[in-house]
Order: structure tokens, then C-alpha cells, then sequence
């Protein structure tokens, strides 16, 4: 049995193009990205989801991988990929700026904690929002709504084709306004009962200016935020998730140009 250069390299491609896709998809996309899970575990994940989704896949040209013509394909899959990753990923990080904003109202804006999913301090509400907003992730078949976008790709998108065009990353940036239009929403109750807190603080400060502020506001803030965040935000917090992530998925289906 004798096989060509040009076959080896076809039957190469056949698999790396695809799985650069799905791979960098992987690396941004909430969950499967996270840095807490090892390396190999994101490696065989992004192969298992190459293999499942390659029945969507079709024809592939034959480029060979290390020649500019296959760079080129490898480097159009990567930014598809990616695009799909980091819409999603924006849309789970508005929790974070939501905590924030809460966390500041709170008095709570020094306690802060590492990330692990992306290694930066974040304020432990944001934190806390963070896992809740990751459960109801998975609760709510995002990572498998994700999966399916990644295999309908491959039908708006073929792996060779023309790829994404300009006007498909202006989409993603105005995108971006949405991760904190839904970071105000969701933290907007919090942090309006806080502030008329803070206002009456305020004018007990100017009718009596003996009163030390910082020791009776900054408990009274405290315990108030703490008795909001499970009465008033975590209920709502569901339904605001499912709408962002619904017009997520919208966002990605114009840009790749696949149908709902």
C-alpha cells in the first residue's frame, strides 16, 4: 500500500480544520475554557468534540496544512471559533461587572478574590454571581446550544469558504454594549435601594454632623445589600441569564449566518 504525500496531507486536513474551530471555541467559551481544568482534559474535550461534530462537516479542500493556502483556512477556522467562544463568554462575564456595581454600592468593592477562570481579582459578589450564573449556565443546555451553533457553523460556514466578513466583527464589538446594558439590569434593584440608603445617610450626616457616617452607614449598607442580593437579585437572575444568553445566540446566528 503506497500513499502519496498529497493524501496524507488531505487526510491531515480533514481533521486539523475542523478541530481548530471546535479548539479555539474551547479555549474562550465559558465552562470548557476555565483554567481550572487541565490542559489535557480541554485537549481530549475539544478532540471528542471534533469527532461528534464532524458528520456536519463538508467537503474539505485539499490544501496542504503547512502551505499558505492551508495557514490561511486554519487561521479563518480559528477566528470562527473564537467568535463563537467569546460571545458566549461575554454574556456569562456580565455577572461579573453586575457584582461589581453591587459590591461598590455595598462597601464591598476592597474584598476581592482571584478568578480562576481568568486569573483576575474580581470582587467576591461578582465571585459569587459567577457560580450561580455558571450553573444556571449548564442548568439550561448552554453548553449543548453551543455545541450545536459549532456543528450548524460548518453548514453556513464551510472550511474553505469565504469565512466571516467585516461587518461580522463590528457585530461582535456592538455586541459588547449588551454585557453591561444586562450588568445594569440585573444589579439595577440592588443598587437603587442602596443608593436611597446612601441618600438618607446623607441627610442624617447634615442634620447631624457629630454622627460618624463611615460607622453606622457602612454596617447598615452591609447588612442590607447582604439581605438584597437572595431576596431581590439571585430570583431574577434566571430569567435576565436566559434572556442574554437567548440574544447571544441570536448575535451568532446572523453573524454565521445560520438559521434559529
Amino acid at each position: 500500500m503506497e500513499l502519496t504525500t498529497a493524501e496524507i496531507a488531505g487526510w491531515v486536513g480533514a481533521f486539523m480544520y475542523p478541530l481548530m474551530r471546535v479548539g479555539a471555541a474551547v479555549v474562550v467559551a465559558p465552562v470548557f475554557g476555565n483554567n481550572m481544568i487541565p490542559v489535557r482534559v480541554r485537549v481530549f474535550v475539544g478532540l471528542g468534540l471534533t469527532v461528534a461534530v464532524m458528520p456536519a462537516v463538508g467537503p474539505i479542500p485539499a490544501a496542504d496544512p503547512l502551505s499558505a493556502q492551508g495557514l490561511m483556512i486554519a487561521g479563518q477556522e480559528i477566528l470562527v471559533g473564537l467568535t463563537i467562544g467569546f460571545v458566549f463568554a461575554l454574556a456569562l462575564n456580565t455577572v461579573v461587572i453586575a457584582g461589581e456595581s453591587v459590591a461598590l454600592a455595598m462597601g464591598l468593592g476592597f474584598a476581592t478574590m482571584v478568578d480562576p477562570q481568568t486569573g483576575m481579582s474580581v470582587p467576591v459578589i461578582s465571585q459569587v454571581l459567577l457560580v450561580v450564573a455558571t450553573l444556571l449556565f449548564l442548568g439550561f443546555g448552554g453548553h449543548l446550544v453551543m455545541i450545536q451553533l459549532l456543528a450548524d457553523s460548518f453548514t453556513a460556514i464551510p472550511v474553505g469558504g469565504a469565512g466571516l466578513e467585516r461587518d461580522a466583527f463590528w457585530d461582535v464589538i456592538s455586541w459588547g454594549s449588551q454585557l453591561f446594558a444586562g450588568a445594569v439590569l440585573i444589579a439595577l434593584p440592588v443598587v437603587t435601594v442602596l443608593l436611597v440608603i446612601n441618600l438618607a445617610l446623607g441627610v442624617m450626616t447634615r442634620a447631624a454632623p457629630q454622627m460618624n457616617v463611615f460607622s453606622v452607614g457602612l454596617p447598615v449598607t452591609l447588612l442590607v445589600g447582604m439581605l438584597l442580593i437572595p431576596v431581590m437579585l439571585l430570583p431574577a437572575l434566571p430569567n435576565r441569564m436566559a434572556s442574554i444568553w437567548q440574544h447571544a445566540y441570536d448575535t451568532l446566528g446572523v453573524i454565521l449566518g445560520v438559521s434559529g
